[in-house]
């Protein structure tokens, strides 16, 4: 390996002065696709062997020579799952030759199944420059999973962080979701919520994929926004298969808790209007129905008896009604043979009702008794609070994306070009957030109640109430109307222009190929936040009693609830007797407003040499980044000498900043099934949206200034990443890899709560005083290492009926170890990075054989830092979660299949909590039971 190494370096360096020795020279192009002629095989290798030149087929399955000298070679195509082809072809003097290569035998399935989706996904990874993992739009379709974000977590080193029990952020090694990127077609997908960058993947239907990438190195000729791995969307095209289709499906969705069942429907085709033009795409339909039981308890703290307690209870009661619609479309055209066009567009639509009762338990004291499993408080020795409310939420986010380009081939020169638009909202129109009816019990004139805790099973705090009293704790009449808080709007809205162009020219040397590859893209985007809250109160006689419900909680007897949608009537009809609180309702509103326009310039020149086994690539990327940001300083005085006073003022900040990122990888292979890989890169991450909004609001309440800040002097993360793997390819649609994986971070961040005399501010942040404040900040250096396994295996070698077994699993390890402001100590304390889980893996049991295809999924992630707090015992983690999906496909006919799935077998639930001396303490518990899903799916 050393001596082609350096071999390699001499031939690069004399490059230039090969290319005037090759004289009568042509080209050779053609498409690689299975024997059926019924599809295209991307990333199939293709080489002329005695000129020790290799390309890799694109989506289409084009693949192109050029200035290939007068003579006769062996063109050799090897595609995992297929036998290599070997075919003698002579080259004309200053002639094209059209060499079609068809794949795969008798034993071969390329094109539908099980086998087929791996065998597609592995010849993608194993034809990467760098490490990478694909999945192609069938075996997305082959597991029980909703969205896009619950495919993505089927790869190598990927899982997902869950919202109401369905995948919404991605995961890559561990890592925080943050510091990956997405993109739709090429184009950087924007985010449709207010205060992250970080895209929610459930938004977007996986019916309406054709392929997800997930590159976890980086080329110059890529984004370098990311530190762990970049997520690359493809939505389908009429070229990527040689025939037509048609396919649709029609399914039920059940879910256990709910007991509804909703519909779930999608189409899709792709027509060859023409031999040069195409057009594809899809619709989707999805609706479901769920219920999710919670319980939330915060105030943590330590009694005289040395036992802990929590002095706020939450039981809280979800009904959800989800809608996710989309649809795509493209159209490809190639008006000459050198040319192909296209124009792709995708919008996504994802709805939100979600209604949420609550029983809330506010006590001002410690318990009058308490041990290490239960605690009791007693009115008599201070309030006790209860107060019953609902949370009235409809929010709609979309995600649409609108791409046109192209690519044009001329001799050596090969011209890339895109233009795109991006647009990402979420939106609130009236949501009430929540109604609150409030009891005071307060031990006074008979008015007694005692509530104990049983904190046995910490997942699951029971309570029981006594006392003179307890009649009134289930009295809906006995709840007054407390406050009423509307969201009137909230908008967030994400736009971005995308332009780019790349322009490669290919040297053909005496052995291999030396591409110099340079190019440019803007991205201009602008973000904006838009909230209006309404805080009302009521002059009249309003009690629980007038909008009771009943609720649909399993985990405890909450009494009586508030009824979903009851308080919209009574709303309606004594709006006359509401009061808006003008100045909370400004103040909620105003500090919450920001707008940020982000344009980045870039520019990369790059160099790839390709010759026989070995591939080196070299480069370095450059991005330019102008930021104006704008919010505003929003000061609340509550008890001021002229009464309550609200502050605004507007604030305007502009600054800019340029980055070099170098890479280079390599890419061996070290035997005809043996693949080596190493790179080495730098990339960075941009602060979070939010974070950066210069938003200063300050809350005073006497002596008591509580401040939440943005922080626009942020800086990116900036970090140096090294990859090193090795993949056996062992036999058909099979492959054993090892990877090790190293980062290192400048300037991580960490949203930290400072109390006045903490240091670094002691009190004051921006010439604002405070006497306490969650500030983010660049927390200095973090350092990420870990090794990926994956192992996959079709048994085809087994004798009937074990031939159709197949299994898929991986493995990752992350150590992921940073900093953070320590509040007891006034220093630094060690903390893992938020969101990074130490283990993941994924396990997949796969049998097909004939009309039958099953699958049993499992996924595990291993606990993980959620939110960093002022003191270590404070800080708040998610527990391990492992889920298990099980599907079952059987054909009916060549073209029609019926299918059943069953989501979360095993009940699996999200669990966070502190870290207490002796034990766990619950923050949060939540439970969703399992959804079966059954429908049929056709192609034609």
């Amino acid at each position: 390996m050393l001596s082609n190494i350096i071999r390699a370096r001499l031939l690069v360096g004399t490059a230039l002065l090969c290319v005037p020795a090759i004289a009568q020279a042509g080209h050779v192009v053609g498409t690689v696709s299975d024997i059926t002629g019924t599809r295209t095989l991307p990333s199939a290798q293709i080489s002329i062997v005695e000129l020790g030149r290799t390309v890799e087929a694109d989506r289409a399955g084009r693949y192109r020579f050029t200035d290939v000298p007068a003579g006769t070679y062996t063109l050799r195509a090897i595609y995992t799952g297929a036998e290599r082809v070997d075919t003698s072809i002579t080259v004309a003097q200053d002639g094209d030759l059209v060499q079609n290569v068809l794949l795969g035998g008798a034993n071969d399935i390329l094109v539908n199944g099980q086998r087929a989706n791996l065998a597609s996904s592995l010849s993608r990874q194993r034809g990467a420059d760098g490490v990478e993992s694909v999945l192609t739009r069938d075996s997305i379709g082959q597991f029980p999973d909703q969205n896009v974000a619950e495919s993505v977590r089927r790869a190598p080193g990927v899982n997902v962080l869950n919202d109401q029990g369905e995948g919404r952020f991605i995961a890559v090694r561990g890592l925080d979701p943050s510091l990956n990127a997405a993109s739709l077609n090429g184009v950087r997908v924007p985010a449709p919520e207010a205060d992250t960058r970080s895209v929610a993947l459930d938004v977007v239907a996986s019916e309406l994929i054709e392929s997800i990438e997930i590159k976890k190195s980086l080329t110059p000729d890529m984004d370098g926004d990311t530190i762990g791995a970049s997520v690359e969307i493809n939505t389908t095209s009429a070229f990527d298969r040689k025939k037509d289709l048609l396919a649709a499906s029609l399914e039920g969705s059940y879910n256990h808790y709910s007991g509804d069942l909703t519909p779930k429907g999608s189409v899709s085709f792709s027509n060859r209007i023409a031999d040069n033009f195409g057009v594809s795409g899809g619709a989707s339909y999805y609706l479901r129905k769920f219920e999710t039981d919670n319980v939330e308890m915060d105030g943590w703290n330590t009694d005289d008896a040395g036992n802990g307690f929590a002095d706020t209870v939450e039981y809280r009661d979800y009904d959800v009604r989800r809608l996710r619609t989309g649809g795509s479309l493209s159209f490809d055209w190639q008006p000459a043979e050198s040319t192909r066009l296209y124009a792709r567009g995708i919008y996504n639509r994802f709805s939100d009702q979600e209604d949420r009762r609550r029983l809330i338990f506010e006590m001002d004291e410690d318990p009058a008794s308490s041990t290490g499993a239960s605690a009791t408080f007693d009115s008599a020795d201070g309030q006790i609070r209860v107060e019953r409310d609902l949370k009235d939420r409809f929010e709609k986010q979309t995600i649409q994306s609108y791409t046109v380009g192209g690519e044009t081939n001329s001799g050596p020169w090969k011209l890339v070009y895109s233009a795109a638009w991006s647009r990402a909202s979420e939106l609130e129109e009236g949501s009430i957030d929540p109604i609150t009816f409030r009891r005071d019990f307060n031990g006074e004139d008979g008015d007694d109640l005692t509530v104990g805790f049983d904190y046995s099973n910490y997942l699951i705090p029971g309570f029981t109430v006594g006392g003179a009293s307890v009649a009134d704790f289930n009295d809906a009449s006995a709840y007054a109307f407390d406050s009423l808080d509307r969201t009137t709007l909230s908008r967030a809205t994400d736009k971005e222009w995308t332009f780019r162009a790349d322009v490669t020219r290919s040297f053909a040397l005496a052995e291999g190929t030396f591409d110099l590859q340079f190019g440019g893209k803007a991205r201009l985007r602008k973000k904006a936040y838009d909230l209006n809250v309404d805080t009302l109160e009521y002059d009249g006689d309003f009690t629980l009693a007038d909008v009771v419900g009943a609720q649909t909680y399993r985990l405890a007897d909450l009494g009586p609830v508030v009824a979903k949608k009851g308080q919209r009537g009574f709303l309606q009809n004594n709006i006359g007797d509401f009061e808006i609180d003008e100045l909370g309702s400004a103040f909620a509103s105003i500090a919450e407003d920001f707008s940020v326009d982000e344009d980045i310039y870039a520019g990369y020149l790059l160099g790839r040499y390709q010759a026989g086994p070995l591939r080196l690539i070299g480069g370095v990327r450059m991005e330019h980044t102008k930021n104006d940001i704008r919010g505003n300083t929003v000061t609340l005085n509550e008890d001021g000498e002229d009464g309550e006073q609200l502050i605004v003022a507007p604030n305007s900040i502009r600054r800019s900043y340029t980055d070099w990122l170098p890479s280079a990888l390599l890419r061996y292979e070290a035997s005809r099934d043996v693949v080596l890989r190493a790179g080495v890169f730098r990339s960075l991450v941009r602060p979070g949206i939010g974070q950066l909004a210069p938003r200063f609001a300050i809350e005073r309440d006497g002596d008591d200034l509580e401040g939440a800040f943005g922080n626009p002097d942020l800086t990116p993360y900036r970090a140096w990443n090294v990859d090193v793997g090795a993949e056996w390819y062992f036999a058909k649609s099979s492959v054993l890899q090892l990877g090790f994986f190293y980062k290192d971070i400048d300037d991580y961040i960490t949203t930290v709560t400072f109390e006045a005399d903490d240091a670094p501010f002691n009190g004051l942040y921006r010439g604002i005083a405070f006497t306490e404040a969650d500030i983010p900040l660049n927390m200095g250096k973090a350092k990420i290492k870990g090794i990926e396994f994956a192992y996959s295996q079709v048994y085809s070698m087994l004798p009937a009926p074990f031939d159709g077994l197949l299994t898929n699993v991986n493995y990752t390890f992350t150590d992921a170890d940073g900093q953070t402001f320590d509040g007891d100590t006034g220093g630094l304390r060690d903390i893992p990075l938020p969101a990074s889980s130490r283990h993941t893996f994924n396990v997949v049991l796969g049998y097909e054989k004939g009309p039958v295809s099953v699958r049993l999924a499992g996924t595990y992630r291993d606990k993980y830092l959620d939110e960093v707090q002022a003191v270590a015992d404070e800080d708040r983690y998610v527990r391990q979660h492992f889920q298990l999906d099980a599907s079952a496909r059987y054909r009916i006919t060549p073209n029609i299949q019926v299918f059943g799935e069953w989501v979360n077998i095993n009940n699996a639930k999200y669990v966070a909590y502190q870290n207490a001396p002796t034990t766990r303490r619950l923050l949060q518990y939540e439970k969703y039971s399992y959804t079966m899903k059954f429908g049929v799916r056709a192609n034609f």
